[in-house]
């Protein structure tokens, strides 16, 4: 298969996987609707997605973009289980290993993805910026689904550092390929204006009103 199909085959799987119903635990609180809490399960095991994603591809490649980037994402990991904890809601994750999940769906999509980053070390960086566009995507209905403002707050920090994760891959494919970095999941306008804005640093619900990016970067502010 050539990469032009290849990209195009994981563009429609990662389409596939935008916050699906996820089984609500009867233990969970009913001060969030099922939708919240639905979101709050996905989320966890989607970040857990990203992270065991990189550890494999620098097992394979060696690449410190991968470890440095997995880290990021064990903190985003342990951002959402604070919440799961706070809501009582049973984490999915639980003692599941590397490559292991609880949701058929995200168990899939992380069988796609390894498949195709263990084709060459620039599929596994392609892969790398589709996991963060995605995440991106479906950060941001999430936010839309919520009504809780520490919950809007974690959220708007894990999509800031996936917008300077996916900045990262950008940067390292175009200096891989010679070419622009092609948006593969969420708009390339999108894409565009988060690539064309600076490395943020994380943590800040609202950005600055003269920050270059502030408005027109997926509207992360609520």
């Amino acid at each position: 298969m050539n990469r032009c199909k290849a990209s195009v085959l994981l563009m429609v799987v990662l389409s596939a996987f935008a916050l699906p119903s996820y089984a609500i635990p009867p233990t969970a609180t009913e001060t969030l609707s099922s939708q919240e809490q639905a979101d709050l399960l996905y989320v966890r095991e989607e970040e857990k997605v990203a992270r065991d994603s990189y550890l494999t591809f620098y097992d394979l490649w060696g690449s410190t973009i991968f470890s440095n980037i997995a880290s990021s994402e064990q903190m985003h990991m342990d951002a959402m289980l604070k919440l799961l904890k706070k809501y009582n809601l049973t984490d999915p994750v639980d003692d599941n290993g590397i490559g292991e999940f609880t949701n058929p769906a995200l168990q899939t999509l992380y069988n796609t993805l390894h498949d195709q980053g263990e084709k060459s070390e620039l599929d596994a960086f392609l892969v790398g910026g589709a996991i963060e566009e995605t995440d991106i995507r479906d950060i941001l209905v999430a936010i839309d689904n919520s009504t809780h403002e520490d919950i809007d707050t974690t959220y708007e920090t894990l999509m800031c550092g996936s917008r300077n994760h996916l900045r990262s891959f950008a940067q390292v494919i175009e200096a891989v390929t010679g070419q622009p970095y092609v948006a593969q999941v969420i708009s390339q306008t999108d894409v565009d204006a988060i690539l064309d804005s600076p490395m943020e640093k994380c943590g800040k619900k609202i950005l600055p009103a003269n920050h270059p990016c502030n408005g027109k970067c997926m509207g992360w502010s609520k």
